[in-house]
């Protein structure tokens, strides 16, 4: 079987590479550049605690280490603090902070031990052909030549070669917002908080005015954001070093404290979708099928969350073929969720950004602001929540046994500890990515005992035997607890960690119908039997 052509180098397209080199799939990454990225500190993303986990996982590098976790945000209009928000150590909705090209190095340096991925460096696509056993790609440059691939996965940018040789259409909105950005090295007030000041003092009233946002970096370096006004005007090296130097005094005691500029630029946030994510063997990830960035949002987030997604269904497909539904769930899964996400950011970005009339949305116009735009930074909300899968073509229907948890079906499960196989004590993240199912019994008191002591006692035989009686390879695991799971409950997870189903004790055919849904069986029996009505008349 021909590897996986990825074309693009960026995170999403080396994490789409190990993700399926995990699941024994070969890929070749077609990078347009030199193999190396250019250190930038201003360019950083932010990432929530599932998708470094994922990260995590594919490279072994902690990226604690090179980043920052939040201690706190804090939210400020003039110099009234509307929103202070504290976050413990470990706190799982600490947002991660990070350079972009620390982590792309880190990806780099894991895909250049794995004997599955090949990276092309200065390979240009030009041209793509597909037929119904595989699809072909050309490269030009000083080593051009065509590529043999089963799939190809466009993670090619907002400029997709991929995208536009397939004459997929790409609307939306440009130059939503632009902000100046810097990074520098500066003692700040607020050690490992993140902050968002509107309005402040020291500068004229009017859109100029605007918003700044501090993002605390390993070693003492920040980015600073400042929202510009609509237009196009040029952000001279004059203007935002006087920017730098009032914001800092404001910030301060009122004279410019010390600080080395490291990075400047401006970054400019689009709205826009891709019409279709798949074009028969040719999907699209990333930058390259959507673009979304405003009110705080993280478009390199998403973007690794199509990778996740991707992985886990071409996959099985690559190794045992015919799983076109389960192919098709993810444009139908991630399409809908970036969907929801553009369409609140757009509603809300006319009333936040024009002043009065916020007050007919959210009582208390500076308050109400101040939440919607700290949901967004911090990952909640309709405009920055990660969004889940209930409406997905792959979710089972009509479960008996099914009964309701804290986590709503089609949403990221809670990573509680759980007691593997082998006996010993994981967490049940470090379990995903692996192409296999997991199923998670709900037994309190198993943790104190040795698991050769009740591995063969209670429900574990009827459980056991239906786990391997699944039409996939599923894990079964025991947590302890779970949140809002009664004891002796089963849980069905997808291997991209989303919440399948729950269901109330030992329930093999609920359990079977379950799994066969997930694959995609039901929506293939469903497509085959409508298709064989419409021959019948």
């Amino acid at each position: 079987m021909d590897p996986v052509i990825i074309v693009g180098a960026g995170p999403v397209g080396l994490t789409l590479a190990l993700a399926l080199a995990r699941q024994e799939v070969p890929s070749v990454v077609l990078d347009e550049g030199p193999g190396k990225d250019e250190p930038r500190p201003a360019r950083t993303v932010v990432l929530r605690e599932d998708t470094a986990a994922l990260l995590e996982r594919l490279t072994g590098v902690g990226f604690g280490g090179h980043g920052v976790r939040w201690t706190g945000w804090r939210s400020v209009r003039r110099r009234q603090v509307l929103n202070e928000i504290t976050f413990d150590e470990g706190d799982p909705a600490a947002p991660l902070h990070l350079a972009q090209h620390v982590l792309t190095g880190a990806l780099r340096a894991a895909v250049a031990h794995e004997p599955l991925v090949e990276v092309a460096a200065d390979s240009r696509l030009d041209s793509i052909e597909q037929e119904r056993s595989g699809v072909s790609a050309h490269t030009r440059g000083p080593k051009g030549t065509w590529w043999r691939g089963s799939y190809l996965v466009g993670c090619d940018g907002p400029r997709s070669t991929v995208r536009k040789l397939q004459d997929i259409r790409f609307p939306g909105r440009t130059a939503v917002e632009r902000h100046a950005v810097a990074a520098l090295r500066v003692e700040l007030p607020w050690e490992g908080q993140a902050l968002l000041h509107r309005m402040p003092p020291w500068r004229s009233s009017g859109p100029s005015a605007g918003e700044v946002t501090a993002r605390p970096l390993p070693d003492g370096v920040w980015r600073l954001d400042w929202l510009l006004p609509p237009g196009k005007d040029l952000v001279t090296p004059d203007i935002l070093v006087a920017r730098i130097r009032e914001t800092l005094a404001g910030w301060t005691d009122g004279t410019t404290p010390a600080y080395d500029l490291l990075d400047t630029g401006v970054h400019t946030v689009h709205h826009r979708l891709a019409r279709r994510w798949r074009a028969g063997r040719v999907f699209l990830a990333g930058d390259a099928a959507h673009l979304l960035g405003a009110l705080g949002t993280q478009g390199l987030d998403a973007g690794l969350r199509d990778a996740d997604n991707l992985a886990w269904k071409l996959a099985p497909a690559w190794h045992h073929g015919h799983h076109e539904a389960l192919l098709d769930s993810y444009q139908t899964e991630r399409r809908a969720v970036v969907a929801a996400r553009l369409r609140a950011a757009d509603q809300l970005l006319p009333v936040l950004r024009g002043g009065g009339g916020l007050r007919h949305y959210v009582p208390g116009a500076a308050r109400g602001h101040d939440a919607l735009l700290t949901d967004g930074h911090l990952g909640r909300g309709p405009v920055g929540a990660p969004g889940g899968y209930a409406d997905s073509p792959l979710a089972p229907r009509h479960l008996e046994a099914e009964i309701p948890v804290d986590t709503p079906f089609g949403s990221p499960v809670a990573d509680v500890r759980v007691t593997a196989e082998d006996g010993s004590f994981v967490q049940l993240r470090d379990r995903l990515g692996r192409g296999a199912l997991l199923v998670v019994l709900i037994a309190p008191g198993t943790g104190v005992w040795d698991r050769k002591h009740w591995v063969s006692a209670g429900v574990m035989p009827r459980l056991a035997a239906a786990v391997t009686a699944l039409p996939h390879p599923a894990e079964l695991l025991v947590a302890e607890d779970y949140p809002g799971a009664p004891a002796h409950s089963v849980l069905l997870v997808r291997p991209d960690g989303h919440l399948v189903t729950a269901l109330n004790g030992v329930r093999p055919a609920d359990l079977y119908a379950a799994a066969e849904a997930t694959l995609g069986g039901a929506v293939q029996e469903e497509r085959e039997e409508a298709e064989a009505g419409s021959g019948a008349r």
